[in-house]
């Protein structure tokens, strides 16, 4: 067990095991699960990146189990960096983990920067009913739009984000995801400092009608 209460464990991935996270409630059968793809592993990034946790945060708050993971080479996950497709590969064996477990769940598929990008990829695959892009790095990592277009889609951007170009992101949403919601939040920089309770707040806002049913 972590210290915020999440259960450690460790998912059978295409490169070896992942290790990962989960949040649910004891003795609930969840209606919504959530897999969150962390930032870059080259810079940093693993499951317990803030903006990650602040993500499962608030979909715990709406229900969701969550999962978060480590991409291959990162802390226990066997494996090593592969440039975008083997770690879209391994969000995709984290959502099948999840699925396995709850096969009637609705799923919401997020991630934060470099973990973004990688859940615009493997959302063809995955079909969520929510994809969650945070400071998507769409100018890094080649991530056209999903077919078919989830149910429901939110980028969140910072305007002050040194990282994540913001125009080049809006310029990326208004090709490839015209239908998404794309909030943009003023002061906020790549990693919101200070300014995470603004994406707790872009969640409860635009959580979607179809999930609450």
């Amino acid at each position: 067990m972590s210290a915020d209460g999440a259960r450690s464990l460790s998912i059978r991935g295409p490169a070896g095991p992942l290790e990962a996270l989960l949040e649910e409630t004891a003795g609930e059968t969840p209606r919504l699960i959530a897999v969150i793809c962390h930032p870059h592993p080259l810079y940093g990034g693993t499951l317990h990146n803030k903006v990650v946790h602040t993500l499962a945060r608030g979909l715990r708050a709406g229900g969701a189990a969550c999962l978060r993971f480590n991409f291959r080479g990162v802390g226990a996950s066997a494996g090593t960096h592969d440039g975008g497709t083997g770690e879209t590969a391994d969000a995709l064996a984290a959502v099948g983990w999840l699925r396995e477990r709850w096969p009637d769940a609705g799923l919401i598929l997020a991630g934060f920067s470099f973990g973004a990008a990688i859940a615009i990829r493997a959302a063809d695959a995955a079909r969520p009913r929510w994809l969650i892009c945070v400071a998507p790095a769409v100018d890094r990592v080649d991530a056209a739009g999903p077919e078919p277009v989830p149910e429901a889609w939110l980028i969140i951007q910072g305007e002050a984000d040194d990282v994540v170009n913001p125009e080049a992101v809006a310029r990326w949403a208004a090709r490839h995801a015209p239908q998404a919601r794309l909030r943009a939040l003023p002061g906020a920089g790549h990693f919101f400092h200070g300014k995470l309770h603004l994406v707790l707040d872009c969640l409860r806002e635009e959580w979607p009608v179809a999930l609450a049913s």
